[in-house]
């Protein structure tokens, strides 16, 4: 997600708009911004005087916990060969939490352990 506009550059934007020095299409073009960029800070301009972005809101809440990570680096511990799916499912049987094989890999990946399989060649 890409960093939120300066303050300097939407104060920029307000005092032209406010000095009527074009429309909001213009605007956008002199101040290299997209015109809805232009509109919404206008918008919360007038709702609440404010030209400041909005916080962060967070995210989404990881499924799987510090506490969680522990149970993986011991499911890891106990059967290094075990394939993303098996750890799912017994994530699942121990903890009770169910996850999808990409949520297991970016734990496995926090963890830094390394999901290369044991396979015997003949």
């Amino acid at each position: 997600m890409p960093a939120a506009y300066s303050n300097d550059l939407r104060q920029r934007v307000i005092d032209a708009y406010t000095a009527k020095e074009g429309s909001l299409r213009q605007l956008a073009d002199r101040f290299q911004v997209s015109l809805s960029f232009v509109q919404r800070l206008i918008r919360r301009y007038r709702n609440i005087g404010q030209v400041t972005p909005k916080p962060h809101a967070g995210g989404a809440i990881a499924k799987i916990t510090v506490e969680n990570l522990l149970t993986v680096q011991q499911l890891v511990d106990e059967q290094p060969d075990a394939l993303l799916e098996e750890l799912c499912e017994r994530l699942a049987q121990r903890n009770g939490i169910t996850v999808s094989v990409p949520t297991m890999h970016r734990a496995i990946q926090r963890l830094r352990l390394t999901t290369k399989k044991n396979i015997v060649c003949l």
